[in-house]
């Protein structure tokens, strides 16, 4: 009989101590979620302000201006393109939390209207467009762009950023933007935008005397984004694959692109990473020619590509090899 007690009194501690050390476990558990929460929302929401860009090349120019001081999250991921970009919630969320939304304007991201309804009253849009626009800077796109349903500037071609000269002005627009939108750092900003637009200024008398030695003028991009890089240094985007974004060449436009790549005798197609290049490809192998990529966008872990002086460099080096 003193057994069976003695059994049942060990039975019953040993059940006391395993729901005892079962709470235990359940109350590290809660405290562990609410650190890993906490932890969290601090990577999250550093206290710094956020500034959102919609593009990597525009993003870079905000880190060059406010280096340390701003937060700042891209938009679009290396390989995507604008022209196709579907804003996601987790870009919603970063909007939601941002002082500034960049964006290039001119049709190109038109997208951004359904990211405003998830914007703070405080939010400010940067239209980096909009001063380019006031003097006259952009170019027609004709055909191109005109198809978006977005654009809202009757057929711009809104591909500045790839001229180093007009890309200044951006950073311009960036710096006021900063400035304004947290004036206690405002001569941080200002004098880092001016450091970085002598850096532009040399980025762009270096491409002026690498693309002033290139042996063959003339090139064919995949659409139009090389236009003002063009006009800037002398060169002629003698045809595109795609007059517009989206929009497949027929068979009959591809032959035309053939006989004139041909005709120029030209060393390469440039394709973009951003978009199917299948139809490079035809082109070159019809023609003759290679196929190389040119990069518009660039982004973070691209080698070669993850700013936009070194974008530009690495671009200007694929023209090298087909037009040097």
């Amino acid at each position: 009989m003193t057994e069976k007690v003695t059994a049942k009194r060990t039975a019953g501690g040993l059940e006391r101590w395993l729901q005892a050390a079962a709470r235990a476990v359940l109350v590290l558990i809660m405290l562990l979620v609410i650190i890993d929460g906490v932890a969290c929302s601090q990577r999250e929401y550093s206290g710094k302000m956020t500034v959102v860009a919609t593009i990597f090349p525009l993003a870079d120019f905000v880190k060059n201006v406010a280096g340390d001081r701003v937060e700042v999250v891209t938009l679009l991921r290396p390989g995507d393109s604008p022209h196709t970009y579907e804003p996601s919630s987790r870009d919603m969320k970063a909007v939601s939390r941002a002082r500034l939304l960049v964006v290039n304007g001119a049709g190109l991201d038109f997208w951004v209207e359904k990211l405003k309804s998830a914007a703070s009253d405080n939010l400010s849009v940067v239209d980096t467009s909009l001063a380019l626009e006031a003097e006259g800077l952009l170019l027609s796109s004709g055909e191109h762009e005109q198809e978006h349903a977005g654009d809202t500037h009757g057929g711009v071609n809104p591909h500045y950023w790839l001229d180093p000269v007009l890309a200044q002005k951006q950073v311009g627009t960036i710096a006021s933007a900063l400035a304004q939108a947290d004036p206690e750092n405002r001569d941080f900003y200002l004098g880092n935008a001016a450091v970085y637009v002598n850096e532009l200024k040399s980025l762009d008398e270096e491409i002026k005397a690498k693309t002033g030695e290139f042996s063959f003028r003339q090139f064919i991009a995949f659409h139009a984004s090389w236009t003002y890089f063009a006009r800037r240094y002398d060169l002629v985007e003698a045809a595109v694959i795609q007059e517009a974004p989206g929009k497949e060449p027929s068979s009959a436009y591809i032959k035309t692109v053939v006989d004139l790549a041909k005709a120029l005798q030209v060393k390469a197609i440039f394709a973009e990473p951003q978009f199917n290049s299948q139809a490079a490809k035809a082109i070159a192998a019809d023609s003759g020619a290679e196929v190389l990529l040119l990069d518009p966008l660039g982004g973070h872990g691209l080698k070669n590509r993850d700013s936009y002086i070194a974008l530009m460099r690495y671009n200007v080096s694929q023209m090298e090899r087909a037009m040097g």
